[in-house]
């Protein structure tokens, strides 16, 4: 009986030991918890709030002076050409685009005049604008143009001497035939015009195109 007594308190006196021991490393490990916590949010309110940004809503027209030319009978689809805006564009009174932000665009299609029928067609649209650096992604409504035609003016050269004769040689045989028919006709007047390629879309640079936002773009704000 007395072993067993005297075993007992040594029993309680390990327990009530290892009892305190494990204590403090459970404080740390909380207290290491709450200051990793702690950092993290310091970390996350130091970061900086990300850059504002306006929202250019679709149907704002953004006028545009070519800074490479273009030209329906030299330019292919997927072409690329340069500009810049001349005009601010204006959101709830805050400049989004600047006068004299870069964009760019491509070429839709092109096609080039033919000769006696058909005239030059182009279309156009911009891609994208550079804002603060970054790329801006544009997407615009297509810009297409069809050069004048010039049949009008053809019939005058065709009825000023040309005659009959003249318009069946040509068609009839070409270069050739043109002859034939401006001495049976008494005029060259069609032979020039088959000779003489219609009109293309001709764009110099500092052209001022007119182009719809299609889609709302999303620019910093400065």
């Amino acid at each position: 009986m007395m072993r067993i007594w005297k075993t007992v308190p040594l029993l309680l006196i390990l327990a009530i030991a290892g009892a305190c021991s494990s204590t403090p490393d459970a404080e740390n490990k909380d207290e290491g918890t709450a200051a990793a916590k702690d950092e993290k949010k310091a970390a996350e309110e130091s970061k900086p709030a990300p850059p504002p940004k306006i929202k250019v809503p679709a149907g704002t027209t953004l006028t545009v002076v070519l800074s490479t030319s273009l030209d329906s009978g030299k330019n292919n689809a997927g072409d690329t050409f340069t500009g810049n805006l001349s005009e601010d564009v204006v959101v709830d009174g805050k400049t989004a685009l600047a006068k004299g932000t870069a964009v760019q665009g491509k070429v839709v299609s092109a096609e080039g005049a033919g000769k006696v029928k058909g005239v030059g067609k182009m279309s156009l649209t911009l891609t994208e604008a550079t804002v603060h650096g970054k790329s801006v992604p544009l997407e615009t409504k297509t810009h297409s143009a069809e050069a004048k035609t010039t049949k009008g003016k053809d019939a005058a050269i065709i009825g000023g001497g040309a005659g009959v004769g003249t318009a069946i040689g040509a068609i009839a045989g070409g270069k050739k035939g043109a002859l034939i028919g401006a001495a049976v006709g008494g005029g060259g007047g069609t032979a020039a015009v088959l000779a003489t390629k219609g009109k293309d879309v001709e764009y110099p640079a500092e052209t001022k195109l007119e182009f719809t936002l299609e889609q709302a773009a999303t620019v910093p704000a400065s």
